[in-house]
């Protein structure tokens, strides 16, 4: 059983067309608890370019699902206290570790406003995204005004040369804009501040979990691998 969510798994009988992600562990102090709410996410282009629709969010205090048009047939759910990523996909009935299939499981996730850092950089462990002996650091930019909310700005510093800057409500204790290293920002819009249905995040009973290493070693022993000869 998966930590964190409503899990009834039974046995898979045939998978295909999935990606190969693997599981990984995370790390990091506790998590913070936002508020209920549900909003569209909405990317701009390079440095206040062109905006387009990038999905949608809900938020139930440490739990997250994105809907996002990249992955049209399924959503990710994030549970920030078991430090746990999901991809799930209604049509084959499977889910999966999210890993690094997008970089909004390691962004868009409740934060400590002390140090969203620590949240971040767990976020991107569990991803296989960062490496686990170098230490993150945030840095307070100021405050500004996002979507009429008041929001802390913060620069996140992974590594020399690699950052990015993030603009978080105090009440939600969610980052409302992400700017990448890029210039590309994603933006947190049309938020509802409203409870949100317990069901929404959880993976639904009955899928089973996808596992692309017994997948590979199921395929490696049938008469489909052809070991490749050593030039």
């Amino acid at each position: 059983m998966a930590r964190g969510f409503t899990i009834a798994s039974r046995p898979w009988l045939r998978l295909l067309g999935l990606g190969a992600l693997v599981s990984a562990l995370g790390g990091g102090g506790a998590p913070a608890q936002a508020q209920h709410f549900s909003a569209d996410l909405v990317r701009t282009a390079i440095h206040g370019g062109a905006t387009a629709s990038f999905g949608k969010l809900r938020v139930s205090d440490d739990k997250v699902r994105i809907e996002t048009p990249d992955f049209p047939d399924g959503f990710f759910l994030i549970d920030g206290a078991s430090r746990a990523a999901y991809f799930a996909r209604p049509g084959e009935r499977v889910f999966m570790d999210a890993r690094q299939s997008s970089r909004l499981t390691q962004l868009f996730v409740p934060l400590d406003l002390g140090d969203p850092c620590l949240q971040w950089q767990a976020m991107a462990k569990l991803a296989g995204a960062a490496d686990r002996n170098d230490p993150w650091r945030c840095e307070r930019v100021g405050e500004e005004s996002a979507g009429g909310r008041d929001v802390v700005v913060y620069r996140a510093i992974s590594s020399p040369g690699q950052e990015f800057l993030g603009w978080i409500d105090p009440k939600l204790k969610f980052p409302l804009r992400i700017r990448l290293e890029d210039g590309m920002s994603i933006s947190v819009e049309n938020i509802r501040e409203e409870p949100q249905p317990a069901r929404l995040f959880e993976i639904p009973s009955g899928f089973g979990k996808f596992d692309p290493q017994a997948l590979l070693k199921r395929i490696k022993q049938s008469d489909v691998w052809v070991e490749e000869t050593p030039p």
